[in-house]
């Protein structure tokens, strides 16, 4: 066993600080992959706030009190291993050493879910910080609503640390907009401020004047400081903390790749040291331990076991007298932070599906989704909606909304303004934080604008609801731009992504239930502006929704031909089958309006739905058709859109395109003329 050489019973905050610097270093050179700079040059930064601010339980990474973390530049994720293993989470050395291997808690950047203490995935920059204004945002609402005169269940700041390249992604400047119009004062943002990225100096593309925008955002600015110096590391954070209105943003000038040869240009940035420069790195930082050891020393400076079990104690003796004085208060707040649905969930829905059996009629979905949503937000205190300036467009605002209002904390919507992409990124801060299930809408075809935070929602698996609306080239005269056509198979095609294409009322409510269950799968909801007729199922096809393909309207004996379809389209499928019928043929009718559920169904269902018996399929969507290829076969066909749509009235556009009986009706024909 090797034993360390370097103990000073009293280290300084600069060998604090040089742990993990070496950390940093050794992982990168095994790994033989990564990016030092960062983790060298914000070591000195990562050490005055873990040290001496950041209150968290290494024992206990899902405290709901602790502060949050998030390192927006998530390439410097060994910075934050080497905070996390020397704090004392479960992240023992071999772990370090097999930074960005195959298996390992320790991959190239930071995932939540696989890495205890990381709370949130980053990498693409600026959504890190983006999403930590919803983490703020979230201890901002909690404490309104659960903290009392008495005590405190919610109190707590939320870390980030960012780099020039977060700056520079326009995603960070939407969110941190809103962070000062909602003065969260508790969320503090250290900027590694080294003027390097992966091209060099920054001048010639970033000189913009940070502090002014910044201050122009309502944000206190402080600095800039001298991001080496413990002392005035230690003042700053401690003046962002005074100030209970503003969000804080410390401006760190720091030097990339600090302690090294390659300092301060970007060849310290994306890649290994290498040998010669790692061994004079650690000379010049006076470190003479072999690779992968810490001095007990430095381990005992960094160990914050005991004082964050004192911490999260000291919590739990509120939430007991909370349980004491007001056992309704702990039992709401305990069943929202664990995510759990009410006691009467299954009134509720039971309700809410009486209600649509009722109603039985023609609607947009987008108008069936308002529906559920006005039942549901009185009856559910975590939903929080949204919208990004189209809310009477999408229906996300409800009687029971009220907007967020910064002064009290109280609310439960909020009006992000035309910001798709910093909506998605706040949402994904909300759900990370937990206790919230958001909830927003804007128009498919804006969901691109989005797509990235939507991406990063499905790699964490977080619950929240996108309401896109007009779904189609249904939207009529406001031309392509507002048409989606692409849109569906880019959802679909990612990963862990529900997406739900609803064709009438009862599919848009199972959707919404599915949805609000679903823990660990966020859900797309692809909604419609026209009426769309409502069908009438008996119980078992009614369970069947919850399936995601099943089949509406069947015919007697094996089909000769089955049509395929969803949301409005599914009208036109079913009175070509009815066409059909009438002359001579037996279609079936599969309406589909959550393929990724379809498909996950067992063999024998999805034989029953789309036989072997019948392979002659009409695969029919207002949208891009090679996804449907996969579900009609080689003897099948699909309606589809392989253009952008164009300006006019939607029944001109449907016409023009082929969306009608007549056009349908003679695809079938000469299907079924051809089927072997």
């Amino acid at each position: 066993m090797l034993h360390a050489t370097f103990a000073p019973a009293h280290p300084t905050h600069r060998q604090c600080a040089n742990a993990i610097r070496i950390l940093a270093i050794d992982a990168i050179e095994k790994a033989k992959s990564g990016h030092p700079g960062a983790p060298l040059g914000m070591a000195d930064m990562a050490e005055a706030l873990w040290r001496r601010h950041f209150r968290h339980n290494p024992a206990n990474p899902a405290w709901p009190d602790r502060d949050r973390f998030v390192l927006s530049n998530g390439h410097a994720s060994m910075l934050l291993y080497a905070l996390l293993h020397l704090t004392g989470y479960d992240l023992p050395m071999s772990e370090i050493e097999n930074f960005r291997q195959w298996g390992s808690k320790t991959p190239g950047h930071p995932e939540t879910g696989l890495t205890p203490g990381v709370n949130m995935t980053t990498g693409p920059l600026g959504q890190g910080l983006a999403s930590a204004v919803g983490m703020a945002l979230g201890e901002r609402m909690l404490a309104a609503r659960f903290n009392t005169r008495d005590f405190k269940l919610v109190d707590h700041h939320t870390w980030v640390f960012c780099g020039d390249g977060c700056l520079m992604e326009g995603v960070s400047h939407e969110a941190c907009a809103l962070a000062g119009i909602w003065k969260l004062g508790k969320l503090i943002v250290l900027y590694d401020s080294n003027g390097i990225s992966i091209d060099g100096p920054i001048a010639p593309w970033y000189n913009e004047d940070v502090c002014a925008r910044f201050t122009a955002y309502g944000w206190q600015v402080i600095g800039p400081v001298d991001g080496h110096d413990s002392d005035a590391l230690d003042r700053a954070i401690l003046e962002a903390r005074g100030d209970a209105d503003r969000p804080s943003l410390v401006v760190c000038r720091t030097h990339i790749g600090f302690g090294t040869s390659k300092a301060d240009t970007e060849k310290c940035h994306g890649s290994p040291l290498g040998e010669e420069a790692a061994r004079a790195a650690r000379e010049a930082l006076d470190w003479h331990e072999p690779p992968f050891v810490i001095p007990d020393a430095l381990y005992k400076a960094w160990d914050a076991r005991e004082a964050g079990k004192a911490l999260e104690a000291e919590w739990k003796t509120a939430l007991a007298a909370c349980r004491q004085s007001r056992p309704e208060l702990a039992v709401e707040f305990e069943r929202r932070m664990a995510g759990d649905v009410p006691d009467d969930w299954h009134d509720i829905w039971r309700n809410i599906c009486s209600e649509v059996k009722t109603s039985a009629q023609a609607a947009a979905t987008r108008a069936t989704s308002q529906k559920v949503l006005e039942y549901l937000v009185p009856r559910l205190p975590e939903l929080v909606g949204g919208s990004a300036d189209l809310s009477g467009s999408v229906g996300t605002l409800t009687a029971a909304s009220t907007r967020f209002d910064p002064t009290s904390g109280q609310g439960n919507y909020i009006s992000y303004g035309v910001r798709e992409f910093g909506m998605g990124a706040i949402m994904n801060g909300l759900a990370l934080h937990g206790g919230f299930i958001p909830y927003a809408g804007t128009f498919m075809a804006f969901s691109d604008q989005a797509k990235n935070a939507v991406r990063l929602t499905a790699l964490m698996g977080l619950r929240l609801v996108w309401v896109f609306t007009h779904d189609s080239i249904g939207v009529g005269e406001d031309g392509p731009t507002h048409q989606p056509v692409e849109q569906l198979a880019a959802l679909r095609a990612t990963p862990d992504i529900l997406l739900w294409r609803p064709c009438d009322m009862t599919e848009t409510a199972v959707a919404w239930k599915l949805a609000l269950e679903s823990r660990r799968r966020p859900v797309c909801l692809s909604l419609s502006r026209q009426n769309l007729p409502f069908y009438t199922r008996n119980d078992d096809q009614i369970a069947s929704v919850a399936r995601g393909g099943y089949v509406l309207r069947d015919c007697a004996g094996v089909p000769q031909i089955i049509l395929i379809a969803t949301g409005s389209e599914v009208s036109l499928a079913v009175d070509v089958a009815e066409r059909l019928e009438g002359m001579g043929y037996r279609a079936r009718v599969v309406s589909m309006p959550c393929t990724e559920l379809f498909d996950e169904q067992d063999a024998a269902y999805k034989k029953n739905v789309l036989p072997d018996a019948c392979r002659t399929r009409l695969a029919v969507e207002a949208a891009a058709p090679d996804f449907w290829r996969k579900y009609v076969g080689l003897d099948g066909a699909v309606c589809g859109m392989s253009s952008f749509g164009a300006s006019a009235p939607a029944a001109r556009l449907w016409e023009h395109f082929g969306f009608t009986v007549e056009h349908l009706l003679d695809m079938a024909l000469e299907l079924l003329k051809n089927r072997k």
